[in-house]
């Protein structure tokens, strides 16, 4: 139900009494007065309002009387619904275009809240409807059939989710990316800084719509999932995928499930009762840098010097530096995939 409030009655009355030269009310459904540039009017019922509500037209006041002044009464009707009265005291030949502003602006102002409600509304039930999705095990109900036919989802076909992050001053709010994004079924995973997930359950339509999609944003970080009848285990397999993604930053932005089975099993896996000797390393970003390409380039010296553009005796520093730091030397081979497996736990 559409309303206007004491608080935006008042904020509007004082607005437009800045440009209007004469005295503004605004009264709700029932005539009484909630906001106006005479404060102690407030709370008190507006005769011409009254009449304005109940004849659904203007009602003008041709002289002043004890419980009514001169002026104009217009209710503000919004889709047949009766919202209130825009009074304006003055001579009604005078005050009568004013009034009109006044009763579009308030209407105006009124359908945009309702509007902002809602998005609110909407993005609120999505958000609570992709919890559900993503912790659901087992079968589907029909009421949740239902639900997710609201986003073009069908719960008794496979689905493959693709987990989009964004990197640094990326962003998925511009054109491009919503005109990639708006033919699928997508949603925005605030907890993780707005990643996107987008469901497609239509196979051939994944490498299109990713091609499309890195055209626009080059960088963003980007997991594909198996083909699963149930869409939590989708978000697990693709979220497992990007925490690969962020622990070791390939040069390739984008990678499946498929490709990273092993490191997801390996980073998972239980191999110590220390606390985790990456997490030494995070708050030395040049560090975690040089582990990642030294990994990369399967501990070359030269290799990862060159990756990094700098002096082989400053990698050899930096080296020396991680394995004072974690007490795991990243030459030696085997404390190397010690470090490794730090790293991708760290993400996890």
């Amino acid at each position: 139900m559409l309303q206007l409030s004491e608080k935006q009655a008042q904020d509007i009355v004082d607005k437009m009494m800045q440009d209007i030269p004469y005295n503004i009310n605004i009264m709700n459904e029932q005539g009484i007065i909630i906001g106006s540039g005479q404060r102690e009017r407030v709370g008190s019922i507006h005769q011409g309002a009254v009449r304005a509500l109940t004849t659904r037209t203007m009602v003008e006041v041709w002289q002043d009387g004890r419980l009514e002044k001169m002026g104009t009464n217009e209710p503000i009707i919004i889709g047949n619904e009766l919202l209130g009265v825009i009074g304006i005291s003055g001579h009604p030949d005078e005050v009568r275009p004013f009034s009109n502003i006044v009763r579009t602006t308030v209407s105006l102002l009124i359908e945009q809240r309702n509007q902002l409600e809602n998005l609110a509304h909407e993005a609120s039930r999505k958000k609570a409807f992709l919890e559900r999705l993503l912790n659901h095990s087992g079968s589907y109900s029909q009421k949740m059939r239902k639900e997710a036919l609201q986003y073009h989802i069908d719960l008794q076909l496979p689905t493959i989710l693709i987990y989009i992050r964004f990197q640094g001053e990326a962003s998925p709010f511009n054109s491009e990316s919503y005109r990639t994004l708006l033919p699928h079924s997508w949603f925005t995973l605030e907890d993780a800084g707005d990643a996107q997930l987008v469901l497609i359950q239509n196979e051939s339509e994944v490498d299109v719509f990713i091609q499309q999609f890195q055209q626009d944003q080059s960088q963003a970080l980007i997991s594909i999932s198996r083909r699963e009848a149930n869409i939590a285990r989708c978000y697990e397999q693709a979220k497992s995928a990007m925490d690969i993604l962020m622990a070791l930053r390939p040069a390739s932005p984008l990678t499946r499930y498929d490709d990273v089975q092993f490191l997801v099993r390996f980073s998972a896996a239980n191999l110590t009762n220390n606390s985790n000797i990456v997490s030494k390393l995070e708050d030395t970003s040049d560090l975690l840098e040089t582990l990642r390409s030294f990994i990369h380039h399967s501990g070359s010296m030269t290799t990862t010097a060159d990756d990094l553009n700098i002096h082989r005796n400053t990698l050899q520093y930096r080296l020396k530096r991680i394995q004072s730091i974690t007490g795991k030397d990243p030459r030696n081979w085997l404390e190397l995939i010690e470090l490794t497996h730090g790293l991708l736990a760290f993400y996890r």
